[in-house]
């Protein structure tokens, strides 16, 4: 039997929706125990949002005040000490999950395989490579136990019809001085995170300046939906880096995409391919952005996406 060690990514109060489609991927080993392991303070909610994720087999709360906030150099040592246990040891392929797993599969002397986004068998997946214009098959062969991230725009997430056992650990956080939170800040947009939302609204070098970028934010506020930028608005200074989508940004999979005066760089390409459906608008019909888009509209964005909205506060005003 395949046994997984998942850790939980949440911020305290909820858990991260990253998490439920980690869940997914393990699952796919096949005959497959799940212990989520959730590391912080006041755990029980997350807890039990966590044990309620359909394919976990138990919970295990790991609370300490030494594990909030969630710090790599302090979770690492204690997730490699409960490591030996199980066969595969599994994070979201997210900031959190890349910063974490590489220290854990280093203390424990094991090979990271990274972007897992199929399961071919429990020691075999396929990860995309070159900006997603290749998948690469990867075998871990000979070590020990798999430590992976998971590209969890490649799964769907698990449903919250589980009932898991949840287990309290009692274990204290590990001392390390090298490393400490000085301070954490987090940003108040008021609108559903990017890498988790359901609809995204993405600007491009073409709004042409921050005040013109914010045509973005109003038709994400109609839609309910986070909002992007390609590399290059965030490098003229349009949006913030955090909203970056791409290549050296987010993956996203948002069931729906809107691209607003985007080309289409495969760049950009490689973080939304697995976004259900994708709305290009863009003055430009030759526009690369077209060939990956399910809907385009060719016209001025300064015109369509003003038409857009109005259209859709009517009609949910009816």
């Amino acid at each position: 039997m395949n046994k997984v060690l998942l850790i939980a990514e949440h911020d305290g109060r909820h858990l991260n929706p990253a998490t439920a489609k980690t869940v997914s991927c393990a699952a796919a080993l096949g005959d497959v125990e799940i212990t989520i392991a959730v590391f912080g303070r006041d755990l029980a909610a997350v807890g039990a949002e966590a044990a309620a994720l359909a394919g976990a087999t138990r919970v295990q709360l790991f609370d300490d005040a030494g594990f909030a906030p969630p710090l790599a150099a302090v979770l690492a040592p204690a997730i490699a000490a409960q490591a030996p246990q199980y066969t595969h040891v599994f994070a979201p392929s997210t900031t959190f999950g890349k910063d974490l797993l590489p220290r854990v599969a280093a203390l424990l002397d094991v090979p990271a395989v990274s972007d897992i986004m199929a399961v071919e068998s429990p020691r075999r997946f396929r990860r995309p490579i070159y900006a997603g214009n290749a998948i690469l098959t990867v075998e871990v062969a000979d070590a020990p136990m798999v430590v992976g991230t998971v590209r969890t725009a490649s799964f769907d997430a698990a449903p919250a019809t589980g009932s898991a056992a949840v287990e309290a650990m009692g274990v204290s956080a590990p001392a390390v001085a090298h490393s400490r939170v000085v301070s954490q800040a987090e940003a108040q947009q008021g609108r559903p995170d990017l890498q988790t939302a359901r609809r995204v609204v993405s600007g491009g070098r073409a709004l042409g300046s921050a005040e013109k970028f914010q045509l973005v934010q109003q038709l994400a506020d109609v839609l309910g939906a986070a909002v992007g930028a390609s590399r290059a608005a965030v490098d003229a200074g349009f949006a913030s880096s955090d909203l970056q989508v791409g290549q050296t940004g987010k993956i996203i999979a948002p069931e729906l995409y809107i691209a607003l005066g985007f080309s289409g760089a495969s760049q950009h390409l490689t973080g939304i391919k697995d976004a259900r459906t994708i709305v290009a608008i863009n003055k430009d019909g030759e526009a690369p952005i077209f060939e990956s888009a399910d809907i385009g509209l060719v016209g001025d964005i300064f015109e369509l996406v003003p038409q857009l909205q109005a259209a859709l506060q009517s009609r949910a005003s009816r």
